[in-house]
């Protein structure tokens, strides 16, 4: 019996390494949610096999990247300006301890309006960039088909206050999600082909 719980747990482990890109390939598809010019020196953190994000590069600039989870179906990586990290990591956090993402949100609104937990002063990008399970080899790092999209967060901004619509009325319209609260941000989806 003990044998056999011995070769299942070596099994398990073995296909979390497996699952698990090498550092290189966790860096190279985590930059590819940045602006090029920004990849070479942002900070990445990926997962490692026991399913951990860990810091794999230390950054020179105004980047942090978050290389995608292995656990998870396809591909979703992205990259945010460093003033973003507090509140990120923060989400990140609560997202361990089992909050359910309303919870999380209440979390951080209050956080945020008791001044604990800050925000950026002024407009801050994130960048997710994306794909299917067939869209990309985790062994080397290439894709074939990605979709990058943009979230430029603007704490408390309405739609009165950008001018922009709540929804998007066309394929690729900014809009602006969660008006008037701590992430209000908007929201910029490229069309698809």
């Amino acid at each position: 019996m003990k044998a056999r719980l011995f070769i299942s747990l070596s099994l398990i482990c073995h296909m979390a390494l497996a699952q698990t890109p090498s550092t290189e390939v966790s860096i190279k598809l985590a930059t590819l949610a940045a602006p090029t010019e920004l990849r070479d020196k942002a900070a990445v953190y990926g997962y490692n096999a026991k399913g951990e994000l860990v810091l794999l590069r230390k950054g020179e600039n105004e980047m942090i990247c978050l290389g995608d989870d292995p656990a998870q179906a396809g591909l979703s990586v992205s990259c945010y300006h460093k003033d973003l990290d507090p509140f990120m990591a923060r989400g990140r956090e609560l997202k361990k301890e089992g909050k359910t993402q309303p919870e999380v949100f209440t979390i951080r609104e209050h956080e945020v309006k008791s001044g604990k937990l800050l925000m950026p002063k002024s407009p801050s990008t994130l960048y997710v960039y994306s794909a299917k399970d067939d869209q990309y080899d985790k062994t080397t790092g290439e894709v074939t088909e990605g979709y990058l999209r943009y979230v430029i967060y603007i704490p408390y901004a309405t739609a009165e206050s950008t001018g922009l619509p709540l929804q998007p009325s066309s394929p690729g319209m900014p809009w602006i999600m969660d008006p008037g609260t701590h992430r209000a941000h908007i929201m910029i989806n490229p069309a698809k082909n």
